[in-house]
């Protein structure tokens, strides 16, 4: 195995109460948790790595293996951030999450010691009628948004969206939000685990206490303007999904045959949500399937893809 050819990663895994089953019955997930809530398929965090199962540096956590290649298996877009800067989750929401808002890298460095967290959603499937809540229905008020925290309706004045298949939602920091029962996603977000929960239904942990809401803060970071529009999703073998100062994100679908271009920009990840295939390379194949995520090292190259599958690709920047 060559430095910088492609491996496979292995996820950790996260079993919050509003999680179900299908990230093991649909993704393949190998692990005795349950509920299954989330599966952190690219993450060098320090609450969840992912781990190298494949070549030479099997074994390895993602962080470990980062620094055996140095740096520059990062790209150069990655030379201003002083930490992996990507997180990648598959989430399975059988049940409601809680109404939440992260915030700016500005506020949660200040109060939090880490990055703050701007993410997108890919709506991998959902059940008929789900639906979730993305910032405000109209412009709000400070005053209306504690009122409504306080008096257990905040739900009236989101927006609540109901979802399809291949919906895209582009999250910044300070957007209120919430991911509703039902719904299967890929999440590309900043490498932050800093989350305001503001609402939580009154729901119990498994110790049969009230779970913690983070209200002053979340008061603090929240942007109370309305929603913006939704963008139209095309069809198409190449299409970019979300872009902004830290990823870009792209679905790929292939038919038979095809090829990923890596950069000396970005790594590249690839998170395979449908089929399976092989990734060719010079000196080596790398076999995927539905729910397997691959890292490629950031250096110019071409890899060409056999089978049919769909993938998200995603970049830092």
């Amino acid at each position: 195995m060559r430095k910088y050819d492609p491996v496979k990663l292995a996820p950790a895994f996260k079993d919050y109460l509003w999680g179900g089953e299908r990230l093991k019955t649909e993704f393949h997930k190998n692990t005795d948790m349950t509920p299954l809530a989330e599966s952190w398929e690219l993450s060098a965090h320090k609450d969840g790595q992912s781990v190298v199962t494949t070549g030479d540096y099997a074994g390895l956590p993602l962080t470990d293996y980062v620094n055996t290649l140095g740096r520059e298996a990062l790209g150069t877009a990655c030379e201003k951030y002083d930490y992996f800067p990507l997180l990648i989750k598959l989430i399975d929401a059988k049940g409601d999450l809680s109404v939440q808002v992260h915030p700016s890298d500005e506020y949660a460095l200040t109060h939090e010691g880490e990055y703050g967290k701007t993410e997108m959603w890919y709506i991998l499937d959902c059940e008929e009628g789900a639906a979730l809540y993305y910032g405000f229905a109209r412009d709000t008020t400070r005053e209306e948004y504690e009122a409504a925290i306080k008096e257990g309706r905040l739900t009236d004045i989101l927006n609540r969206v109901p979802v399809k298949r291949g919906d895209v939602f582009f999250i910044p920091a300070g957007t209120v939000h919430a991911i509703g029962a039902g719904i299967l996603i890929c999440e590309i977000q900043q490498n932050s685990n800093t989350t305001y929960r503001v609402y939580d239904y009154n729901r119990r942990d498994k110790s049969g206490n009230l779970r913690p809401l983070h209200v002053e803060k979340a008061l603090a970071v929240s942007d109370l303007k309305k929603s913006p529009a939704l963008p139209e999703i095309p069809d198409g073998a190449d299409v970019l999904l979300a872009e902004c100062g830290y990823f870009e994100v792209r679905r790929l679908r292939f038919a038979g045959e095809g090829s990923v271009t890596a950069t000396a920009e970005s790594f590249t990840a690839l998170t395979v949500t449908e089929g399976e295939g092989t990734l060719v390379y010079d000196g080596g194949e790398l076999d995927f399937a539905k729910g397997d995520t691959l890292f490629i090292p950031a250096r110019e190259n071409v890899f060409a893809v056999k089978g049919n599958c769909e993938m998200i690709l995603s970049r830092a920047k």
